[in-house]
């Protein structure tokens, strides 16, 4: 079920209803209530993948009480984490990977002939995201960061949360889980903070994200005809269409959350103001980056080691991360291209040097941030367009385009496209304004008036301006 479909928005009234007034009385009831409307939510798409969800769940929750049960027998408890790890990755391994593995030994030898060899099967809708969000729970019970549930409906809940369920945050087990255990109650200021931020969230997605989309396809699709700056503008404006989808759809999520009284971390924060990549990738997907952090980085050593460990370990989670996206070698090429460009951050040690926001606490940013910010968002760029690509040949070919005479020349407008460029500007200005703020439509400490002024110009802007509603790009993944 789309967040922009007008299935959700029956749905969504129709299932607060019933949370709040009919199963708030008891935690337990509510919980099952919310696994139960979190499958309708996963199984409107294909019904036949909530045994896949349920048997993910089913594993971490007995891995957790397996791991507490052999606390006192550390290689047992090690042994039942490492099994558990190990087969839900082979799940995710066969769903997302076996054809590719195949197809890659196949060009590589067999002369292409994959006869028999491929399953074909479908991508299960986020099954990388609720697959990482089940693995935390089962790693950080073996860790000892947190007790392992006996709820298994509470478990269930955490693990299908319906508004982060197929394009995350990906929440941890520490911060998610506890809050099934405990009563929730309803406040109406919460409440009007999710809904401003759902709203802000169906403006990054359905009048940026998709106004951009129609662009970026028509311009991708022709890319072999379209001249250098045609090609730089479809690339700046992908730029801006996967981060208006996916941020879109983490601010629905958050936004939703808060409706039922659970709070899921922030997953964007400004990226596109970073100024340099490391800072981008500290307010990037926000949820995976940490992930890998997590489970993958400090395990390997992390920064407390020899540079020359810090650049492999660096290597290892940005190759992890862009395979993490697709079966495609174009997201391998991707994650080395961001590793390549942390390598001189590493050398210098420079890459914790922007903790803090842009600009913070000031109305402009000085010269050098903004080139910094520019030179970014270019790198930033470039990496969008391996990213979008469907093979590594297109890709070259696209930014060897870019790098021709036609770059000077005026890029082709197609309808919409200054539509599209004016949505971008706005976008870009109102997160500037609320940089500091904890989402970009946050009028927390204003006048009452102002933000009730604000929401209905955004709501006629998304109702006038849509775009044709299309999936959200990270579904895919």
């Amino acid at each position: 079920m789309l967040f922009n479909s007008i299935e959700f928005a029956i749905f969504l009234p129709i299932v607060f209803l019933l949370y709040w007034f009919v199963f708030q009385k008891n935690l337990k009831l509510q919980n099952f209530f919310i696994v139960v409307v979190s499958y309708i939510f996963y199984g409107w798409w294909d019904w036949r993948f909530l045994f896949l969800i349920a048997f993910t769940s089913a594993c971490s929750f007995g891995a957790g009480l397996l791991i507490d049960k052999y606390k006192e027998t550390p290689g047992k408890a090690k042994a039942v984490n490492v099994v558990n790890i190990v087969l839900n990755l082979l799940i995710l391994g066969v769903f997302k990977y076996y054809d590719f593995f195949v197809t890659s030994f196949a060009d590589a030898f067999l002369g292409g002939k994959t006869d028999g060899l491929l399953l074909k099967v479908i991508l299960p809708v986020g099954i990388s995201f609720y697959t990482f969000q089940a693995l935390s729970y089962s790693i950080d019970v073996y860790r000892g960061k947190l007790e392992p549930t006996r709820d298994i409906v509470q478990f269930f809940a955490f693990v299908s949360f319906f508004p982060q369920l197929v394009a995350g945050p990906i929440e941890r087990a520490t911060n998610l889980l506890p809050q099934f255990g405990a009563a929730r109650t309803f406040k109406y200021e919460e409440g009007v903070d999710g809904l401003r931020q759902i709203l802000w969230g169906l403006f990054k997605k359905m009048v940026v994200a998709d106004n951009c989309a129609v662009y970026v396809d028509q311009v991708f699709s022709t890319y072999q005809t379209q001249s250098g700056s045609t090609l730089l503008l479809a690339a700046i404006f992908f730029a801006f269409q996967i981060y208006g989808d996916f941020s879109g759809y983490s601010d629905i999520a958050i936004g939703t959350s808060k409706l039922f009284g659970i709070k899921l971390m922030r997953n964007f924060n400004v990226p596109y103001f970073s100024r340099d990549i490391a800072e981008f990738w500290r307010r990037w997907h926000i949820s995976l980056t940490t992930w890998f952090r997590d489970y993958v980085y400090i395990p390997l050593g992390g920064s407390r080691c020899s540079k020359a460990k810090i650049i492999r370990n660096t290597f290892v989670i940005f190759l992890l991360s862009g395979f993490w996206h697709g079966a495609n070698w174009t997201f391998i090429a991707w994650g080395a291209y961001h590793a390549l460009l942390f390598l001189p951050l590493i050398l210098m040690g420079k890459n914790r040097k922007y903790r803090n926001t842009v600009a913070e606490g000031r109305l402009f940013p000085s010269l050098k941030e903004l080139g910094q910010m520019l030179l970014t968002f270019f790198l930033v760029t470039i990496g969008w367009i391996i990213f979008r690509a469907e093979n590594i040949g297109q890709a070259w070919t696209y930014v060897s385009r870019i790098c021709d005479s036609s770059l000077f020349t005026m890029p082709f407008l197609y309808v919409g496209t200054k539509k599209a460029v004016l949505f971008i500007l706005l976008m870009l200005v109102v997160e500037w304004l609320f940089k500091d703020k904890r989402f970009a439509w946050d009028f927390a400490g204003m006048p009452k008036w102002v933000s009730i002024v604000a929401s209905y110009l955004m709501i006629l802007v998304i109702l006038e301006f849509s775009a044709h509603s299309q999936s959200f790009i990270y579904f895919q993944f």
